[in-house]
């Protein structure tokens, strides 16, 4: 028999017994039931290893199978934070190697993770002194890095990708879904020591590389093209600059090019406006270049015929307030000399026959106010304002490309339906989309968005332009052996005020080569070009000199007509 003392014992023995298997179960149902979902999460972070399979991006060609822009292996490094001992230690290395700030090394290092990425694209020499440390829970793994092999050639145009591989800009942002390809991975297990077992792979996704992007680029001729407008702004002291050269026959971008510009390769270096695609994002008004709208839209509709006269004031015209001035004073004019010698006062009074709302019409056709559809990101729609809102020298204003706001693609759009014979094309910069077999995935057709003027129109408009080259104020656009065409412009800038600018000039000049059969058409802007800033005299002599290695380029034969220019 048990005496009380012992009763009492055994009790607070069993007592305690019991509350220790009632917090046991208390402490098993919370870790079963109320952490069941994050244990089992830290559970399998710790022994399952998920490896990613990066796609290859796929690589951007010229029209001719030259790479622009291709993707190379290089090694990135990352670390196992839980596996490093020594963590301090293992920062100070780093830093000196990789020039990598030591705190910011030390914080990513000090994480509760099982992998942080530490640099990117590690040069090959320091992965080379990393490796042969041999520092625990520091390791490599390949990766693909875009790489963009002529620098800062056709930057503008194929854009760039970032670190991840994603297209950020221009080709590479607006084709991105068929470059870049989809990622893949590998489930494996590893043992407590945190080393992968190959023989307990889970599952494997394979990746599949990106598409290749071949482009109506031509290497040879965007070398001349981006030569060529370096020149320019040296000589010309312009603050930007741009050249656009299209085939007029189906809307084909053959070289586009800006200045200032950037290395893609290194874009982090650079800034927005060195970046930006003036060609295409930014607006400007186009000055006398636009009267070539005017002028067809009288000959389409046979308002008057090209030999009819106008009187141009000797150089100044007061009409509705505001007086109108000519760069140079001008008697007697025909409709076609009006145009050739880029009269502002002979082009107002032919507008005037037009009519507001037929210009207007014109305007549209052309393409002005609306997207060209160019498969580039962060295009400019412009400014076309309808008549209800001009005002009343509006009617002279916009006839010689003011109150009016276009891109640079727009005007040579504008342009290249003169030269085809009156049809708007659309702008293309992708041909086709293939896979790494050669088979054509997608492809893409010239498309002609509408005729704007006839191809009696058209014929007449391409003997004023003609006319404006070989004894108007296109003459520096001359090219010997060929008949060129083209209209050149002189656009005062807009001032804080709102007023217009007696200093600063938008200089351009859009034309065509050979005149007769156009297979090029080529716009050259420049902004803010001094001391000289006259279209004709800083943009012309740009636009000559890269027809002529273009056309020699394309063995276009010298045309007859273009001799005996040359002959007198």
């Amino acid at each position: 028999m048990y005496n009380r003392r012992q009763k009492r014992r055994l009790l607070i023995v069993l007592s305690a017994y019991a509350l220790f298997f009632l917090l046991l179960f208390f402490r098993l149902t919370y870790l079963q039931l109320i952490k069941h979902n994050e244990l089992s999460k830290l559970a399998r972070e710790e022994h399952n290893l998920k490896v990613d399979i990066l796609p290859q991006r796929g690589h951007i060609y010229d029209r001719n199978l030259k790479e622009l822009a291709v993707s190379l292996k290089v090694d990135s490094l990352y670390a196992v934070p839980w596996d490093i001992e020594d963590k301090e230690y293992t920062a100070n290395i780093l830093s000196n190697i990789l020039g990598i700030d030591r705190e910011k090394l030390l914080q990513k290092l000090s994480r509760g993770k099982g992998f942080v990425w530490l640099a990117r694209a590690v040069a090959q020499g320091r992965a080379m002194k990393i490796r042969s440390l041999k520092l625990k829970g520091i390791d490599f793994v390949k990766e693909y890095r875009r790489f963009y092999p002529n620098g800062m050639f056709c930057a503008h145009l194929l854009g760039y990708a970032g670190i991840d591989n994603a297209g950020l800009d221009g080709i590479e942002l607006y084709y991105d879904k068929y470059l870049k390809g989809t990622a893949g991975a590998r489930y494996l297990q590893r043992d407590a020591k945190g080393y992968a077992l190959a023989a307990f792979e889970r599952r494997y996704l394979p990746a599949y590389d990106g598409l290749n992007l071949l482009t109506t680029v031509d290497e040879v001729i965007q070398h001349i093209v981006e030569r060529e407008l370096d020149t320019a702004m040296r000589d010309s002291h312009a603050r930007a600059g741009l050249v656009v050269v299209m085939d007029p026959n189906n809307g084909d971008i053959l070289a586009l090019a800006n200045r200032p510009a950037f290395d893609p390769n290194r874009f982090w270096d650079s800034n927005e406006r060195q970046r930006r695609n003036w060609a295409i994002c930014d607006i400007f008004e186009p000055g006398s270049t636009f009267k070539i709208v005017t002028a067809s839209a009288v000959l389409n509709e046979k308002a008057i015929s090209p030999a009819t006269k106008f009187f141009c004031e000797n150089g100044s015209y007061f009409y509705a307030g505001h007086t109108l001035h000519d760069h140079k004073p001008h008697g007697w004019l025909t409709f076609k000399e009006v145009i050739e010698q880029s009269s502002n006062i002979g082009t107002c009074k032919i507008a005037q026959i037009l009519g507001k709302d037929r210009l207007f019409k014109y305007i549209k056709l052309f393409g002005f106010g609306h997207k060209s559809g160019i498969d580039l990101p962060g295009e400019a729609v412009g400014i076309a304002k309808p008549p209800r809102f001009w005002s009343k020298v509006s009617i002279t204003n916009v006839p010689m490309g003011q109150e009016v706001a276009v891109t640079a693609m727009q005007m040579a759009l504008a342009m290249g339906a003169i030269a085809n014979g009156g049809s708007l094309v659309r702008p293309r910069i992708a041909v086709k989309i293939i896979d790494n077999d050669g088979q054509v995935v997608y492809e893409q057709q010239p498309v002609i968005v509408r005729r704007v003027i006839s191809q009696e129109a058209s014929a007449a408009m391409r003997e004023f332009l003609r006319g404006v080259v070989e004894t108007g104020t296109g003459t520096l656009a001359k090219v010997d052996g060929y008949a060129v065409a083209g209209k050149t412009g002189t656009a005062q800038k807009l001032e804080a005020n709102g007023t217009y600018s007696h200093t600063k000039f938008v200089a351009s000049f859009f034309g065509f080569a050979p005149a007769d059969k156009p297979a090029i058409v080529i716009g050259v802007v420049l902004d803010e070009p001094h001391p000289l800033y006259f279209g004709g005299t800083v943009s012309a002599p740009v636009f000559s000199r890269i027809a002529k290695d273009v056309l020699r380029y394309k063995e276009i034969p010298p045309d007859r007509s273009g001799l005996a220019a040359a002959a007198k």
